[in-house]
C-alpha cells in the first residue's frame, strides 16, 4: 500500500533513464519535507504539483540525450575508479604464497584460536565529548577538519566534519583506533583525529600498539560476532561489560595473538574483492 510503482508513459523505462529520473525523484522529494506524519501518498503524487526539470528538443523529452549522459557519466567513474585502483597500487590482485595460505587456513578451518578477554588485548583511552548544542562555541578558523563521531549506524557514525577547539581533539596522533558504541554495537575504525559526540561514556575508544587497518578488521569481525548476540539497546555493551567480553582470536606458535597472520588474511581477502570489481569494470 505505501510503495508506488511508476512506468513511463509511451516509453520503455531502461536503466540508464531509470537512474536519471530516480536522482531527479529523490531530489526533490527531499525538498518536500515528507515524514512518516506526512508520507507520499497515491493521492498526492497524482494530483499534487511535482515538476521535473527535463532535457527536451523540440519540446519533446530528449530520452537519447538522457541515456548518452549516464553512460557518459558512468565512464567517467569507471575511470576514476581504475585510477583510483593503479594510484594505490591494487590493480595486481594476484594473492601471494603467503595469503593464499592464510586464505586456505581459514577456510578449512586450520588456524588455532584462543580465547581472550577484551581488556587483554586492547586498551581504553580517556575521551573528551562534545554536547552538539554547543559546537558553535567550540567552532575555531582552521583548514583542519576532523569527523564528528555519533552513535548512529549512518555514515559509518560521522555526523559531520568540524574545525574545533584543540582541547576537545580525540586521537591528535592519529593512532589506529576501534570505536564501539554501546546502544547499538555498531564498531568502527579510523586512524585521524576525532571528535565524539556526547553519549556519558557510551563510546568506547580502543587502541594497542600492534594495532593497523588489516588486523583491525580482523578483530573487529571477531568482536562483532559476539558482541551483537550478547548485548542490545536494552543490555547495552558498557564499558565494563565491554572489557569482560570474550573473543576468540588466531595465535602463532608461541600462543601468542597472531597480528600477521591476520595481517595476511584480510590482504588476502582486500585482493579478491577487488579481483571482483576489476572483473566488473572489464565486463562494463
Amino acid at each position: 500500500m505505501k510503495v508506488h510503482v511508476l512506468k513511463l508513459k509511451n516509453k520503455e523505462l531502461n536503466f540508464e533513464i531509470g537512474m536519471y529520473l530516480c536522482s531527479l525523484l529523490n531530489k526533490l522529494f527531499k525538498q518536500m519535507d515528507f515524514s512518516y506524519g506526512n508520507q507520499l501518498s497515491s493521492s498526492k503524487l497524482k494530483d499534487g504539483e511535482f515538476y521535473l526539470s527535463l532535457p527536451v528538443i523540440n519540446n519533446n523529452i530528449s530520452f537519447n540525450f538522457i541515456e548518452s549522459y549516464i553512460r557518459e557519466l558512468e565512464k567517467e567513474h569507471i575511470n576514476q575508479l581504475f585510477n583510483y585502483l593503479k594510484l594505490n597500487n591494487l590493480d595486481n590482485c594476484n594473492l601471494t604464497k603467503q595469503e593464499q595460505k592464510a586464505f586456505n587456513l581459514i577456510k578449512t578451518n586450520k588456524i588455532k584460536f584462543e580465547e581472550y578477554k577484551l581488556i587483554d588485548i586492547l586498551n581504553w583511552q580517556f575521551q573528551k565529548e562534545i554536547d552538539p548544542l554547543k559546537i558553535n562555541l567550540l567552532t575555531v578558523n582552521s583548514l583542519n577538519k576532523y569527523p564528528f563521531y555519533g552513535q548512529a549506524t549512518v555514515n559509518n557514525g560521522v555526523i559531520s566534519y568540524e574545525s574545533l577547539n584543540a582541547n576537545v581533539l580525540n586521537n591528535k596522533t592519529s593512532k589506529p583506533t576501534i570505536l564501539i558504541h554501546s546502544n547499538n554495537q555498531n564498531c568502527i575504525y579510523l586512524e585521524t583525529p576525532f571528535y565524539l559526540k556526547d553519549g556519558h561514556g557510551a563510546t568506547s575508544v580502543l587502541q594497542n600498539d600492534y594495532l593497523n587497518e588489516l588486523n583491525a578488521h580482523f578483530i573487529i569481525t571477531c568482536i562483532k560476532k559476539v558482541i551483537t548476540e550478547k548485548f542490545s539497546y536494552n543490555e547495552k555493551a558498557t564499558k565494563i561489560a565491554l572489557k569482560n567480553t570474550i573473543i576468540k582470536l588466531p595465535v602463532n606458535k608461541n600462543n601468542q595473538v597472531d597480528y600477521d597472520f591476520m595481517n595476511t588474511y584480510i590482504k588476502s581477502i582486500e585482493k579478491i574483492i577487488i579481483k571482483k570489481v576489476i572483473n566488473w569494470l572489464d565486463e562494463r
